[in-house]
């Protein structure tokens, strides 16, 4: 009798020992699956889009130019060239096919809506002004003391005879604005690592249907684009030169615009002295100011 009752009460000890065990398996198991949800939860956060863009598109592991897309370039490079307020006292010359004609100008700019320019020289030319605002360009011409609104078909003249048009002054300087963009080819351009860009047109009614840009790793400038019409006809071409620092935004100073349809070889442009966030005037911007 005595060793059935040793028995049961080593059986039942047993049996408790064996529920106790449950219950500690049971208490770890839901203490460890807060702790493995929470990691779990942080892991997909800190991988999520979300903060991606939150930690500046930084992918861990990877090359910069692997982590970047066509996109983000454009808005890098719209955002070097873009400002509030700018100054800009500049030449033009126009290299025709027989002569040159070279230009002074001065020109005042308010984020990428108004813009009003004067010509300083030849004295020819001096006087001549055009006033920017949103999507209306007038000229004024002290010789005729007129101010002529540009819209319609004349908006593709030439301006000064160079090979730049009205339609191109009037073109939404934000180019991410107008165009999507991929990366199609890693290159050397002018001693330079750069991305090529391949720019489509968001919309139907724009001037280019397709631009490609070679963008410059470092500093974020475009040194070289080509515009094309929609059919893939290469209409002009834009090579900028002597890059500066100005104001921790990197400035194309020289440049060569080309219509590759115009005799002649192309238009160059110098920038003098360029203010970014200047002070202006906001009569500056108005059509009384184009007869003063």
């Amino acid at each position: 009798m005595k060793n059935m009752s040793r028995k049961f009460i080593k059986k039942v000890k047993l049996i408790e020992k064996a529920k106790s065990i449950k219950r500690t398996a049971i208490n770890s198991i839901f203490l460890i699956k807060p702790g493995l949800i929470l990691w779990l939860s942080l892991l997909y956060l800190t991988l999520s889009p979300f903060f991606l863009v939150f930690l500046g598109h930084h992918c861990w592991g990877l090359p910069l130019e692997k982590q970047l897309s066509g996109e983000i370039i454009l808005q890098r490079l719209d955002a070097n060239l873009t400002s509030d307020n700018k100054i800009i006292q500049a030449t033009m010359t126009v290299h025709g096919r027989r002569t040159s004609r070279t230009f002074r100008m001065k020109s005042w700019i308010q984020g990428t809506e108004k813009a009003f320019t004067e010509y300083l020289d030849p004295p020819r030319e001096r006087g001549t002004k055009m006033l920017k605002i949103e999507d209306k360009l007038w000229l004024y011409s002290p010789d005729t003391d007129r101010i002529i609104m540009i819209s319609g078909h004349m908006l593709r003249q030439s301006v000064m005879g160079s090979d730049l048009s009205y339609e191109d002054l009037m073109e939404d300087p934000v180019l991410h604005n107008l165009y999507t963009a991929e990366i199609i080819e890693d290159t050397i351009y002018e001693n330079q690592p750069c991305w090529v860009l391949k720019l489509t047109a968001k919309k139907q009614d724009v001037a280019y249907h397709e631009k490609k840009l070679w963008v410059d790793k470092e500093k974020y400038i475009a040194l070289y684009e080509e515009w094309y019409a929609k059919g893939g006809k290469l209409l002009k071409t834009i090579i900028r030169q002597r890059v500066e620092k100005i104001n921790n935004r990197w400035v194309p100073m020289e440049g060569i615009f080309k219509d590759v349809l115009k005799e002649g070889s192309g238009t160059e442009f110098k920038i003098e002295e360029i203010t970014f966030n200047a002070s202006i005037p906001e009569y500056i911007f108005s059509k009384a100011n184009l007869r003063r």
